[in-house]
């Protein structure tokens, strides 16, 4: 490194970028986004209006305490306000986390793969990653993450339903796993799909943070209230954890807009379920499909599906987007597709149908 350039963190080499959902093509042929788990539908009835009338005093700072907001949560969830803590999305309030529990020397446990800022977020505390490879069934491997505890874990991920797989655990193999996790330890459940769970085995994590000082829940209005744009979630966590994220926390990071919209979001209940019984719907729809053309599909919780296709991914991928669908694919692993309008999944469908009569019998 030259002697006129800053010197910066070490730990910030070689942190793998995030890579949002590739758009949708500008000035081409029409075609649909499924690779980001955006909500397909506008703002519900009110937030627009909501928004509008925040937005004429911008120019001011929001409400750093999200007094509004967390007054609704409140009601909402029957938690303590003081159990309560906002951020830029729930992968914002993760990197508060981090902030406050890990440093260099430290260990945070997730499943891998998952939610693909874990180790981003991870790297960039200083900490270091244990990640624990999903069950040959696209689950998380509890046992084995369990055993990877040692007396450096200051924290462990489990996203619940599963990023990028869908799969989601239930509440008699969670409550086993909790219990082998040391009370020092804190679990962050990540529910940012907890809408659309329909498995009655699946628990609400916010039941299990009652009577659990070390469990805290992640929430985001970015999925199925559909306000990924305006960036706020929160955490419901006992009160040590929840005050150590509003001391992490940015300076009047939620903007007025975000509040507004939420508040309004959480009013009209009716609207959102409504909306996201039609995604489930689909989600079912596109499964039965896929699976009678022939593919092994996990059953997803959340608002996409995962197919596993290791080094023919790309190839799949490449051959939606010239089809006007615009997936999700890792590379040499799977590729997520975001359940969005039945017009897109119909064109997703169909190239899923057409890639499979293409390929060789044994490969199929």
């Amino acid at each position: 490194m030259s002697e006129n350039t800053p010197r910066l963190r070490e730990a910030l080499n070689g942190i793998p970028a995030y890579k949002p959902g590739k758009p949708a093509a500008a000035g081409g042929p029409v075609s649909y986004k499924l690779s980001s788990n955006e909500n397909p539908y506008p703002p519900l009835p009110g937030v627009l209006e909501s928004v509008t009338g925040a937005a004429t005093a911008f120019n001011r700072y929001p409400d750093m305490a999200c007094t509004g907001l967390i007054a609704e949560l409140a009601r909402r969830f029957d938690v303590p306000a003081e159990h309560l803590a906002t951020g830029t999305g729930s992968v914002g309030v993760a990197q508060q986390l981090l902030q406050a529990t890990a440093g260099p020397g430290d260990e945070v446990i997730y499943a891998w793969r998952s939610f693909e800022a874990y180790p981003i977020i991870t790297q960039i505390s200083g900490a270091t990653s244990i990640q624990v490879p999903l069950t040959p069934d696209e689950e998380h491997d509890l046992d084995a993450m369990a055993e990877a505890i040692t007396d450096r874990t200051r924290l462990i991920f489990v996203c619940n339903p599963n990023n990028p797989t869908g799969a989601a655990l239930g509440r008699a193999e969670l409550e086993r796993f909790l219990d082998r996790v040391p009370t020092d330890v804190l679990v962050v459940l990540d529910e940012a799909y907890r809408e659309f769970v329909r498995d009655e085995r699946v628990v609400d994590g916010i039941e299990l943070y009652r009577d659990r000082p070390n469990v805290c829940v992640l929430r985001t209005f970015s999925k199925a209230y559909g306000l990924a744009g305006l960036r706020v979630g929160f955490a419901v966590a006992h009160e040590p954890v929840a005050a150590a994220l509003r001391k992490t926390a940015v300076p009047f990071g939620v903007s007025q807009l975000a509040q507004d919209a939420a508040v309004a979001s959480l009013s009209n209940e009716e609207a959102l379920l409504e909306r996201v019984d039609a995604l489930v719907a689909e989600r079912t729809r596109v499964h039965a499909e896929l699976t009678a053309q022939g593919w092994t599909v996990p059953v997803s919780q959340a608002n996409f599906v995962w197919l596993r296709l290791g080094d023919r991914t790309t190839e799949f991928a490449e051959i939606c987007e010239r089809a006007g669908v615009i997936v999700r694919p890792f590379a040499g692993e799977g590729m997520r597709v975001t359940v969005a309008e039945t017009e897109a999944n119909d064109l997703f469908l169909k190239a899923a149908a057409s890639y499979r009569a293409s390929l060789p019998a044994d490969a199929r």
